[in-house]
């Protein structure tokens, strides 16, 4: 009966929109993102921050797949957001993570990886959403391989050692603004779905719960013996989400 309901339930997700967030801070090109996407210049982009105020809803098609793109205010630092209408955009960004199935953040080429993009991340990962790191502006790299190659490093050493929760999160890199890579984006944001909506077999986990144990046996306990890992099961998606019975 479960597994009927997951394949109904899969199957009834299939049917509806993709809900994608774009975030970011202030001014990464999150508009400029979205009218590329899109085809047309159906949000106001300009070179000010803050020129996106409410988060804005454009029903689209890629591949015959319906998806809902939400794009949403920049998000500065907490400490920086001194007017009544900046929280107010921010709580929207903030209600759109919730909802979103996949949130894509994006990051400028020129500055990866600041303090601000960590926590916006990690907003996204406390929401148990999809996440996918999206790198704009990569264009401005192209001249200097050495150092685009160290930023890129950077990025990844950063993301590792702030989400060790949650491993290989996707990093796409592009220009929104000449379209160069941007085709890249979405079949990784459906690989990355397709992860977070995925269940995985209860005897198949077990498996891999009895190999992971021969590898990596568990500590002693404080009487001597060793703990006995029992059981292990996939109690939802969306994230997948494990109970872990042990002695």
């Amino acid at each position: 009966k479960s597994e009927k309901y997951a394949e109904a339930a899969a199957a009834a997700a299939a049917r509806r929109p993709l809900m994608l967030a774009i975030v970011g801070r202030p001014n990464v090109g999150k508009s400029t993102l979205l009218n590329r996407l899109i085809g047309e210049e159906r949000v106001i982009t300009a070179p000010e921050a803050g020129t996106t105020r409410d988060a804005i809803r454009v029903e689209w098609q890629w591949r015959g797949r319906k998806i809902r793109l939400i794009d949403t205010a920049g998000m500065r630092r907490q400490s920086r957001i001194d007017h009544r209408l900046e929280q107010m955009s921010v709580a929207d960004t903030l209600d759109s993570i919730r909802t979103a199935d996949v949130v894509v953040v994006v990051l400028d080429a020129g500055d990866m990886a600041e303090k601000q993009d960590l926590t916006i991340a990690g907003r996204v990962i406390d929401e148990g959403r999809a996440l996918v790191i999206a790198v704009n502006k990569t264009d401005l790299l192209a001249d200097d391989r050495s150092g685009a190659s160290k930023a890129w490093r950077k990025l990844s050493d950063r993301l590792e050692a702030s989400f060790a929760q949650v491993k290989d999160v996707p990093i796409v890199g592009f220009s929104a603004m000449n379209g160069r890579g941007v085709e890249r984006l979405m079949p990784k944001v459906f690989e990355t779905y397709a992860t977070w909506n995925k269940r995985v077999p209860t005897p198949k986990l077990n498996r891999w719960l009895r190999e992971m144990e021969t590898l990596h046996p568990p500590p002693l306990a404080s009487n001597g013996r060793r703990i006995r890992l029992r059981f292990m099961t996939q109690i939802k998606r969306r994230p997948p989400t494990f109970i872990l019975s042990v002695s």
